[in-house]
């Protein structure tokens, strides 16, 4: 697997968690050094794993709340 750096940029909020611990969040996060995206994905308790994910632009993210709010 190639290598990859990721800086969380901005801490959104907890989505949920489960009994081991392990939180889905969404964040604001720059992927090797690329302008940040809004992300969804599974951080153990200490952060040191991931689970996979998605990452979304920002109009990507305004189409989701539209989405969202429309139900």
């Amino acid at each position: 697997m190639a290598d990859f750096k990721y800086e969380i940029v901005e801490e959104i909020g907890v989505l949920s968690e489960n009994a081991k611990g392990w939180r889905k969040e969404l964040n604001k996060i720059s992927w090797n050094g690329a302008e940040p995206k809004y992300d969804i994905r599974d951080w153990d308790p200490e952060r040191e794993k991931m689970g996979k994910g998605v990452t979304l632009t920002e109009e990507e993210a305004q189409a989701l709340r539209d989405l969202l709010n429309s139900n």
